[in-house]
């Protein structure tokens, strides 16, 4: 009887924390920046930067912030990343629910589990200050753009096929 007691404290147990976004989907989330023209200065005003585009930051993810991208001869652009909660962070929590984790939802939500950053990933064009000027080209991540758009159908496509679907 013990043993199938203890047997049954583990399950439990195992159930909750995988549930938990803290366990589940981490206190971090990687954000990818891609700026254009080449050679544009990437900065963060939480003292994160980059020297090249494009390039990824480990950040907080209850961590709201500003992308600024600059370049001699160009428009200086700011973009503001915020937070909301993402579709995997409420199953975290609905896992917490039912598995009476009352705790483990303060602590998703006091990390920030639940949330993802919007705009990620994050793309600036810059605009040149003097659009005649053929050395300062506008910025164009239309293939990157591209490149995102193919690969968000193709999960969606995966998704669909999962749920029986296409």
């Amino acid at each position: 009887m013990k043993k199938f007691l203890l047997t049954v404290a583990v399950l439990a147990a195992s159930a909750g924390l995988s549930a938990c976004a803290s366990v589940t989907r981490g206190t971090t989330e990687t954000v990818k920046i891609y700026a254009s023209p080449e050679g544009a200065q990437i900065a963060t005003n939480i003292g994160l930067t980059c020297t090249t585009s494009p390039c990824s930051l480990e950040v907080l993810r209850k961590t709201e912030f500003s992308v600024i991208v600059s370049k001699e001869g160009y428009n200086t652009q700011t973009v503001r990343v915020t937070t909301a909660v993402a579709p995997g962070g409420v199953a975290g929590i609905a896992g917490n629910v039912l598995v009476g984790g009352v705790i483990g939802v303060g602590i998703d939500a006091a990390s920030g589990a639940t949330l993802d950053h919007k705009p990620n990933p994050v793309l600036v064009e810059l605009v040149p200050l003097n659009p005649k000027d053929p050395d300062t080209p506008k910025g164009d991540l239309s293939e990157v753009r591209d490149e995102i758009a193919a690969k968000r159908r193709a999960q969606e496509e995966a998704a669909m096929r999962s749920r029986g679907g296409v």
